[in-house]
């Protein structure tokens, strides 16, 4: 009689996708870090312009931004004429997250002051492991049909 085991485990193929699965589920999870810490710093940023908080709102600026308008009240004073849907929007939402090598662009369509809606397209950059707005460009929301 044959003393050894039937071993019906687990087999190759089935371990190689199971470790396929996990690598995808980690760089989802990392997707979805790094999302959520996007989001945040884009919300953080304009609740700190709803505030009328510029050292905050300044926080969250990259350091080329920090450079460009040296002071936080010279840069709320910016956002506050030339981008009063990022300054006061009434609705925020995030469209897509698109990434570019260095930096990512992260849409947002907004709601402005007047009703009107706008594509807000985020540049992010990565600074020391936290996210910094490196600018904002406006174009009017194309609502479809």
């Amino acid at each position: 009689m044959n003393n050894t085991t039937s071993h019906t485990g687990v087999g190759l193929p089935a371990l190689v996708l199971a470790a396929g699965l996990a690598a995808l589920l980690s760089v989802s999870l990392q997707a979805d870090d790094t999302d959520v810490a996007i989001h945040d710093a884009i919300l953080m940023q304009i609740e700190a312009f709803a505030n009328d908080d510029d050292e905050a709102a300044w926080t969250y600026a990259s350091d080329g931004i920090k450079r460009r308008f040296g002071s936080a009240d010279v840069f709320l004073s910016m956002v506050r004429e030339a981008y009063p849907a990022v300054h006061r929007p009434s609705s925020i939402e995030f469209v897509e997250r698109v990434p570019h090598g260095p930096f990512e662009i992260q849409v947002v369509r907004l709601e402005g002051p007047q009703g009107k809606r706008w594509d807000a397209f985020y540049r992010m950059v990565l600074t020391k492991g936290v996210w910094k707005i490196a600018g904002v460009r406006l174009q009017p929301a194309d609502l479809g049909i």
